[in-house]
């Protein structure tokens, strides 16, 4: 199992972004002495792991006043960057540069955050692992011979070898938790409409799509999140604010170790339970659970996920060029958009259920203050198990069988985070997933601080 990192005696360090925050108020460092670090530890694991799309690193860098003022980041290929294309993860057509930034990324400036770069993801982010026909795949920086988890596959590499502290990553389905569990990360997925999309993403019949980072610190979360909401907030939400300690309250914690046709493996069991040992220990009450999950839910969501395939590949050209080569989708991307149109008179009926998955989740979280799940039911596969050259049957039946936990709160709009609080047996990081009510970011957000004091997470390069 060969690891690969980035971290280096160099301006970078092994700081968080908050700690490069302060060495950059302070005038320790500059950000042109950041961007070029990142663009040498970039180019230092970048031929191994394979997780850049697009590099940027001349950009023009634009002083504000913003928190994150100077600090080197990236943008995901699936949302707009002024004078760089926009491609999806995909072959099927070359994408055209963006002419301006989108929403997202005019958020990350105004914040402070100087795009240097684009990662990159599945195709269309329907993967959970990032494996190009042509580009090879998004690799581990815990394991070369295993995935990054995806779709925000790139950004989680990166994040994880130390080549920057904190990236752009977006979730449909646990692209953010998993990569992030894969990788060992923060990961948190906002409560829907949070933070600010690309009209794509909003464009959505149920907005499954949340925006937000990877990062190696809970606190890195906390202030992305704080930022983002200055910039921006819902008013329909209750604020996040500025979550920097624990909470003194004890939790009501239920605890979920299988879904719906879907068991955790014994070991992520195992482990999901020592963690809700750790919390008992803490004092919060801890109770284990059925799933509440209707026996429908699997089924429709994948349904769903089928009908935007659907809608992507047969308006493709009309979305993104007359040079799209529809061939060049890979069978995942062709096989769910068959399931799609074979099934397309169930789908009205799959998205009427999706959309009021959020009642019975309130109605689950007016029991209970938090669920603990593992992020995904087993551990992290290795390269090829689901490369997308194999068949469709093939690819959705071990692709649903590892993220059978992540896709609940794309339905229902709640938020999740994965924390780095395991490891298996292999030595490879295990996410372990807390979601709370629609809104609770803070609550995570503290519990999450109280659990990085209470149990360290592991670092790549010990």
């Amino acid at each position: 199992m060969a690891r690969l990192h980035a971290f280096a005696d160099d301006v970078l360090s092994d700081h968080d972004a908050v700690g490069l925050v302060e060495l950059l108020r302070t005038k320790q460092v500059s950000p042109q002495e950041l961007t070029a670090a990142v663009r040498a530890r970039i180019e230092a694991v970048d031929p191994v792991l394979g997780g850049l799309a697009h590099p940027a690193y001349d950009a023009v860098w634009t002083a504000n006043d913003g928190f994150f003022t100077g600090l080197p980041t990236l943008a995901k290929d699936n949302v707009d960057v002024a004078g760089l294309p926009t491609r999806h993860g995909t072959d099927a057509f070359p994408g055209r540069e963006a002419r301006a930034d989108g929403d997202w990324v005019r958020m990350l400036r105004a914040i402070g955050l100087h795009p240097v770069g684009k990662s990159r993801l599945s195709e269309f982010g329907f993967s959970a692992s990032a494996e190009h026909p042509r580009l090879g795949p998004v690799r581990n920086p815990w394991s070369t011979d295993h995935t990054a988890g995806a779709s925000s596959s790139g950004a989680a590499a990166f994040v994880a070898s130390g080549a920057l502290p904190l990236a752009h990553a977006n979730d449909g389905g646990g692209s953010i938790r998993i990569p992030a569990s894969a990788c060992g990360l923060v990961g948190l997925k906002p409560t829907r409409n949070r933070t600010l999309q690309d009209k794509m993403m909003r464009d959505m019949p149920v907005r499954i799509v949340s925006d937000g980072v990877v990062t190696r610190s809970v606190r890195d979360t906390a202030a992305f999140l704080r930022e983002a909401e200055r910039h921006w907030r819902n008013p329909k939400l209750i604020p996040i604010g500025d979550v920097t300690a624990p909470a003194a309250e004890r939790l009501r914690i239920a605890v979920v170790t299988s879904s719906v046709g879907r068991e955790a493996s014994p070991e992520v069991r195992e482990l999901t339970l020592k963690t809700a040992a750790l919390l008992e220990g803490l004092g919060h009450h801890v109770e284990e659970v059925e799933p509440p999950v209707p026996a429908s839910f699997p089924d429709d969501f994948l349904l769903y996920w089928a009908f935007l395939a659907t809608v992507l590949v047969r308006t493709s050209r009309l979305r993104f060029g007359k040079e799209v080569d529809p061939t060049r989708f890979d069978n995942l991307t062709l096989g769910l958009a068959r399931h799609g149109l074979r099934n397309a008179p169930k789908v009205p009926l799959a998205i009427t259920r999706l959309a009021r998955s959020g009642r019975t989740s309130a109605a689950f979280f007016q029991s209970y203050d938090v669920a603990l799940t593992p992020t995904v039911a087993h551990a992290t596969p290795q390269i090829g198990h689901l490369d997308p050259g194999q068949s469709y049957e093939t690819i959705i039946e071990r692709l649903m069988d590892w993220v059978a936990f992540t896709p609940l709160q794309n339905a229902t709009g709640d938020p999740a985070i994965s924390l780095p609080l395991a490891q298996t047996s292999a030595g490879l990081p295990l996410g372990m997933m807390f979601a709370a009510g629609a809104g609770q970011e803070a609550r995570l957000l503290a519990l999450a601080l109280e659990l990085e004091q209470a149990h360290p997470f592991a670092r790549i390069q010990d």
